[in-house]
């Protein structure tokens, strides 16, 4: 028996192992049964150019728990260690001091074991003591004993052990009792596990019998070691696909629209499916969901610092044994190999939505509402996604017909170029809501689309800031800007003016009147703000009715999803009530109306004095307070959709009056 310590450069490997791993504790069975399939494989290579001698035998990776005992177990039949290479392997470790250590890993836990190749000591973050039982596969090789309690010292000695292959006990610390418990091992098993390429077996399958369950001789393997994606996509078919998909997220119904099989060998190698859900409209619940492996070993389910945010919105998983195993996502976001294939991800998923638009449009136009928010995501994240993804982005009318930007542009040039050649492109957000507006668009020729995504505005803008011309000149020789305008923004006349407007033959104090008749019926309140304007629109346009700036609602909607724009969110929202003075009704209402003058008094500051002066204005009413003008304002606020308790019951009221 021989007796040491192990080769450090400090004595507080184990208190710093145990007080900054603690946080990620768990990964200490990831390490282990990670280790075991290493040396199960390093087994077979060995094997297959006949430097093992003798049948393979079984080779699954079991894991052990003795609650009697209170031990986990790792068990594996690879090619074992001898003495020598125990004291090679496990009683040497390199590192340049605690204290340094401690300093530029105390925050990174993961760090720690990557960095420095402490995957077994991992094991002392919940164990009081760690056995290893050792046969190496080599011919007369003695199997050997070691043991360690948590402290630089530790036992060698020669024994007995009748397989060959490594077993890792762990004596399990009060403190860390739940994994000594199954359904915590096997829960940690599936999370880490589920993919390695050799056979995990935990305990024995389970079969209904006599109404309870019981344990049948057949092992209980946690692993599928030969997972969809390190097979060859030519060996593989749609089904094969969706179940693959289920395996990975057995909760969730809904079948992917399809998928990209991702097998990269140079410069780097790269293996992966990655899955296009049908995502709605909430994209904080889709999040999350690619999983990261190394050599189907399971990294991490957090890739927002290692792909693209956008790319989060997909599912499925990336492999590649270039993406360090145990380093800080921080790490992983500055290094090179993980910006190609950043990089190289995202070529990927736009050439395939590239090549599923270009083979099949009508089909891809099925698919458009569910994948639009992944793909406007990205072009507002990614310059280079946008310009792959400008060709296949679609917009819908109302009559549902589905458009490239450049074919929507070319659809309306001619009818929505207003008098300055600025391309104008109405939008609705809500149909119904702006029916009037959009009937009234439509009785001038004009196309309105349908905008009522959750990322639509943002969408919008970027549009139009991309389709900025040079000075003189747009990308088709022709002059104009390109304008997003809510087909309830303004006038129809106004949204695209084709000519001067019409002069207007009231007086400044007629319009005055009107416009301060209505404001005196407007209702009151914080979370709105009313002005009026009076303009002759025509004669057959809406005699009053309700429009909203198109800049303001635009930024308070942006505010939402858009760090830093917080103020507009906190605005009021702003209406204009448009007066059609061109409307004969509006009209017949202006000749009603008298103009008086009275006497106000006012205070007004001499100095240090305050007096007071009589002034005289001139105030417009209309004979006889004519009910039509309330009625007419309702009307304008009913439709937009502003009109609701103690005044609609008044309305209805009214609107039956006047009927009689």
């Amino acid at each position: 028996m021989a007796k040491g310590n192990i080769g450090v450069t400090s004595d507080n490997i184990f208190p710093v192992i145990k007080k900054f791993l603690y946080s990620d504790h768990e990964i200490f069975l990831r390490e282990l049964v990670s280790n075991a399939v290493d040396a199960t494989q390093k087994l077979k290579t060995l094997s297959s150019v006949g430097e093992a001698k003798g049948e393979l035998g079984d080779l699954r990776v079991r894991v052990l728990i003795d609650k009697n005992k209170k031990t986990l177990t790792v068990q594996d039949h690879g090619i074992g260690m001898t003495a020598e290479e125990v004291d090679k392997y496990i009683n040497q470790i390199a590192f340049s001091g605690a204290e340094e250590f401690v300093n530029k890993y105390k925050d990174n836990a993961a760090a720690i074991i990557g960095h420095f190749g402490l995957g077994f000591y991992s094991a002392f973050m919940v164990s009081d003591k760690v056995e290893i039982f050792s046969q190496s596969y080599r011919e007369d090789a003695k199997a050997v004993h070691w043991a360690c309690e948590g402290n630089p010292e530790y036992v060698m000695e020669d024994t007995i052990k009748a397989d060959r292959g490594t077993d890792i006990v762990l004596h399990i610390n009060d403190e860390f009792a739940q994994y000594l418990e199954d359904s915590t091992v096997e829960g940690l098993l599936r999370k880490y596990c589920k993919f390695l390429p050799v056979e995990i077996a935990f305990g024995k399958k389970k079969e209904w019998k006599d109404g309870k369950q019981v344990e049948t001789d057949e092992d209980n393997i946690i692993n599928n070691v030969n997972p969809a994606w390190m097979r060859k996509p030519a060996d593989l078919t749609e089904d094969d696909y969706k179940a693959f998909y289920h395996e990975l997220y057995p909760n969730q119904f809904d079948e992917p629209l399809f998928h990209i099989h991702l097998n990269v060998d140079y410069p780097f190698h790269l293996t992966g499916i990655l899955y296009f859900p049908r995502i709605k409209n909430n994209m904080d619940v889709h999040r999350n969901k690619i999983q990261l492996y190394c050599n189907q070993v399971f990294v991490t389910d957090e890739v927002e610092k290692i792909v693209p945010q956008y790319l989060t919105l997909l599912h499925g998983v990336i492999d590649s044994p270039d993406i360090p195993l145990n380093v800080s996502r921080s790490y992983l976001q500055s290094d090179n190999n993980v910006k190609k294939i950043s990089g190289h991800i995202t070529k990927k998923v736009a050439d395939k939505l590239a090549e599923l638009y270009k083979n099949d449009r009508e089909d891809f136009e099925r698919k458009w509402d569910d994948i639009k928010l992944f793909i406007q995501f990205g072009m507002l994240s990614d310059d280079k996604f946008y310009d792959r993804a400008i060709g296949f982005a679609l917009m819908r009318n109302l009559d549902g017909k589905y458009f490239t930007f450049d074919e929507y542009k070319e659809h309306t040039r001619e009818a929505q170029t207003d008098k300055n050649g600025d391309l104008v492109l109405l939008y609705t957000q809500d149909a119904n809501a702006n029916y009037p507006y959009i009937e009234r668009a439509k009785a001038k020729g004009y196309d309105v689309l349908v905008m009522d995504g959750e990322l639509d505005v943002h969408a919008m803008s970027q549009l139009e800031q991309k389709s900025m011309p040079e000075p003189g000149t747009d990308d088709n020789g022709k002059k104009g800007a390109v304008r997003f305008v809510r087909v309830d923004s303004d006038t129809i006349e106004n949204l695209i003016r084709k000519e001067d407007a019409a002069a207007d033959t009231y007086s400044d104090e007629q319009k005055e009147g009107v416009r301060k008749a209505f404001e005196a019926l407007l209702p009151k309140t914080d979370q709105l703000n009313y002005y009026v304007n009076c303009e002759a629109v025509a004669a057959d346009a809406l005699p009053v009715f309700l429009t909203q700036n198109e800049w303001m609602r635009r930024m308070k909607e942006m505010s939402a999803h858009q760090q830093g724009m917080a103020f507009y969110g906190n605005m009021p929202d702003s209406y204009i009530l448009v007066v059609n003075t061109a409307h004969p009704l509006v009209q017949e209402l202006i000749g009603k109306m008298t103009s008086e003058e009275v006497e106000e008094v006012v205070d007004k500051k001499e100095g240090e004095q305050t007096v007071q002066e009589t002034v005289k204005k001139t105030v417009y009413t209309l004979a006889g307070e004519d009910e039509r003008l309330r009625q007419l304002l309702d009307i304008a606020l009913l439709a937009a959709g502003k009109l609701q308790g103690e005044a609609l019951s008044k309305f209805v009221n009214r609107s039956v009056s006047l009927l009689g």
